[in-house]
């Protein structure tokens, strides 16, 4: 038989050009491209008793996406990864064509993952579904424009707050291709982390609102060492902008002082946040082109855990969510031998991150 990289070509990104074979079975794991031999084996499992978790991901995996396999493998017989990089949830002057794709890695760190769950005795890693695009957009070619053209899903006005105002298109491309995932899969569980909080209470709310049926898993969110939340964007950051951008979880972290010292008020949280990020800002203003790394702040959030609209002051039965989101821009000048990320560091990296302070009054 021949090998996975031979069937699907060399390098990162081919197999998402290659149409034939439909089905290729890789050491323990299914791979699929389309989706009626995908149901046919979900329907297989389904007869034999089988629980199926999905855990949906664009790739470039991460250990935030090996904690979301794990917590499915202790609910699940069965956990399937959906690999796909969805061009519908990033806008006409996004990423898209520089976001990472490493699908060599990736079976690597799954094939690790699976031969660890092996010996827990848990669910296994045994399904990947990894389609094209021509198979999750049938009829038209993904539209990222607006008001677009095509079939989408629109939660709103959710969609429409924090990371929505920055990217109009982005939580359309989200809730419609996780509608899509989750018809196509049919799992009993569905797992995201918590580090895209507002992507969060958006699926929960399409799943309420269209009676799907599958529950929701929320996982808490994997950080590096100091703090940083794992993301498939920090490969892009290099050691100068890697230092400066762990500001985001700082201010966040300052913001949730004041509410663990029993301050509730929107203003004298947030202040706390705009303090840590206005001085590093200030900080690097001082330094030279070749030494600072520059960044923007979108926005500093204190809102509601459901609504996600901003709040005067934290409902201690409800608590509450602290939110926030800084682009980390180009480096203006390289040093020689200087540890880049991915792409020299001449990216915009956008960075989120998030705090959820729960309610006290219980």
């Amino acid at each position: 038989m021949r090998t996975f990289r031979s069937i699907l070509g060399q390098g990162n990104s081919c197999y998402y050009k290659y149409a034939k074979p439909t089905v290729i079975s890789f050491r323990e794991f299914h791979v699929f491209r389309d989706i009626p031999e995908l149901r046919k084996h979900r329907r297989q499992l389904l007869l034999d008793g089988k629980s199926v978790g999905l855990v949906p991901t664009m790739g470039a995996l991460h250990e935030g996406h090996m904690s979301l396999a794990r917590q499915a493998a202790t609910e699940n017989d069965e956990v399937f990864v959906s690999i796909y990089v969805n061009p519908t949830q990033f806008g006409l002057n996004e990423d898209l064509d520089s976001y990472p794709k490493t699908w060599d890695a990736d079976i690597r760190r799954l094939t690790k993952l699976d031969e660890e769950l092996a010996q827990s005795g848990k669910g296994r890693v045994t399904t990947i579904f990894a389609p094209t695009t021509k198979t999750m957009y049938p009829t038209l070619p993904p539209d990222s424009s607006l008001p677009g053209t095509g079939s989408f899903v629109t939660i709103t006005p959710l969609a429409n707050l924090l990371e929505g105002k920055s990217r109009p298109v982005f939580f359309r491309g989200v809730a419609t291709v996780c509608m899509k995932l989750f018809n196509i899969v049919q799992a009993e569980r569905v797992y995201f982390g918590q580090k895209d909080v507002q992507q969060t209470v958006i699926i929960k709310r399409m799943v309420k609102d269209f009676h799907l049926d599958t529950a929701v898993r929320i996982v808490p969110t994997e950080r590096e060492k100091d703090g940083l939340a794992m993301s498939s964007r920090n490969v892009y950051l290099g050691q100068r902008r890697r230092k400066v951008g762990i500001v985001l979880h700082q201010a966040l972290r300052a913001a949730e002082s004041a509410y663990v010292m029993g301050g509730r008020g929107r203003d004298e949280m947030l202040a706390l946040a705009w303090d840590v990020t206005n001085k590093m800002s200030e900080q690097q203003d001082g330094l030279a082109a070749s030494e600072r790394a520059m960044f923007e702040v979108d926005y500093l959030s204190l809102a509601d855990p459901e609504t996600l609209e901003e709040v005067p002051m934290v409902d201690e039965q409800r608590g509450a969510v602290l939110s926030g989101a800084i682009k980390m821009l180009p480096l203006e000048a390289v040093n020689h031998g200087e540890i880049l990320g991915l792409g020299g560091d001449k990216v915009a990296v956008r960075l989120i991150d998030n705090i959820v302070l729960q309610p006290t009054d219980t």
